[in-house]
């Protein structure tokens, strides 16, 4: 399901205590995308949308691993499952997102990307 993503501005009531009109109707501009949920999974599977304007975004769906900096250099490695999330559901579900903290092969891992627009999984080794 897509979010409305405009903030109200302003007070909701009048300083009478009457409610206050709409000055116009949500508008499509506003609308962001849907949530790609990015999971750890046995194969990777991407999704390839259309953006505003005409761009391309690839969106991640399944991930199996990730590039993690480390002192010596970037390397790849299997994702073993979310140690913690943003929420406690994500973490349940195996939903990878930016701040995300990684089990892998090499160790603890804080992901530094968003995975749901970029279409890849990077991060920052933690010791």
């Amino acid at each position: 399901m897509k979010q409305y993503h405009e903030a109200y501005e302003g007070k909701v009531s009048k300083g009478t205590g009457g409610k206050r009109i709409k000055s116009r109707d949500k508008r499509l501009a506003h609308v962001g995308g849907e949530f790609a949920s990015t999971r750890v999974g046995e194969s990777e599977k991407k999704k390839k949308v259309r953006t505003k304007g005409g761009g391309r975004k690839i969106k991640l769906q399944r991930a199996v691993y990730v590039n993690v900096a480390t002192e010596s250099g970037v390397k790849k490695a299997k994702i073993l499952s979310v140690i913690e999330g943003n929420t406690p559901h994500y973490t349940r579900q195996n939903i990878i997102t930016k701040g995300a903290i990684l089990n892998t092969e090499i160790g603890k891992v804080r992901v530094t990307s968003r995975p749901g627009q970029d279409g890849v999984v990077n991060g920052v080794l933690i010791k």
